[in-house]
């Protein structure tokens, strides 16, 4: 008999419209350095390389614009790390207190499972923070792996993150396709050799569903496809 057939998901833009809270998360530190706030639009370009990049691109932008508008470049009053530490206690009690799963994800999910898939979480969101999220949603009993930014030694774009992550299921790399909606997900799936579904719903540019095996339109669609992309 075969390998299980394992399908991992990056996290926000692709299971969870995340936007919501990430984007009130960062508006709180910047109040709290004096810098203008930014909007959702604008920090939904800054998701998807972990939360450390997404606090650095929400200071240098709003720095950026503080500068524009005064001539005066302000001073942080405190670290970057201070800075990811603060967002971190904001963010996780509340993760998802304005974010929702994308329309149909948990169906699919589920029907996955019922299909005898094996499911997998491979997010750079730290580990702590994903597995609240998939908690708050009751949908912890369907992965039998979540790799978080933080659970490995590398992180997305790194295919090691992706390849532990499919070891810690109890998959194997040659059964296992990514879900995803950016670069980073794009990658870890070329470094560690399986195929790559882009969800078109997500956060990422349309331009990267040229790389992947398939684009999917919505979460719906996904069990079709991964079986065309994986028979079992």
């Amino acid at each position: 008999m075969s390998a299980l057939r394992l399908a991992v998901f990056d996290m926000d833009g692709t299971l969870l419209d995340s936007l919501p809270d990430l984007a009130e998360c960062c508006r709180e530190i910047l109040a709290q350095c004096g810098l203008p706030l930014l909007s959702d639009t604008q920090v939904r370009g800054m998701i998807g390389n972990g939360v450390q990049a997404l606090v650095e691109r929400a200071l240098q932008a709003s720095v950026e614009q503080k500068a524009k508008e005064s001539g005066i470049v302000p001073v942080i009053p405190f670290s970057t790390e201070e800075a990811v530490s603060r967002f971190m206690a904001a963010y996780t009690p509340r993760a998802t207190r304005l974010s929702r799963l994308f329309p149909g994800a948990g169906e699919a999910l589920r029907r996955l499972h019922t299909q005898g898939w094996l499911l997998a979480v491979c997010t750079n969101k730290p580990e702590k923070a994903a597995r609240r999220i998939l908690a708050d949603f009751d949908l912890t009993s369907l992965f039998a792996s979540v790799g978080g930014g933080d659970s490995f030694a590398a992180r997305k774009p790194d295919a090691r993150h992706l390849l532990g992550t499919i070891a810690q299921a109890g998959g194997n790399g040659a059964r296992s396709v990514m879900v995803g909606d950016m670069p980073p997900d794009y990658l870890a799936a070329e470094g560690a050799g399986c195929p790559f579904v882009f969800a078109g719903w997500g956060y990422g540019a349309p331009e990267l569903a040229r790389r992947a095996r398939v684009s999917a339109p919505c979460m719906q669609d996904i069990p079709l496809l991964l079986e065309q992309v994986m028979p079992a």
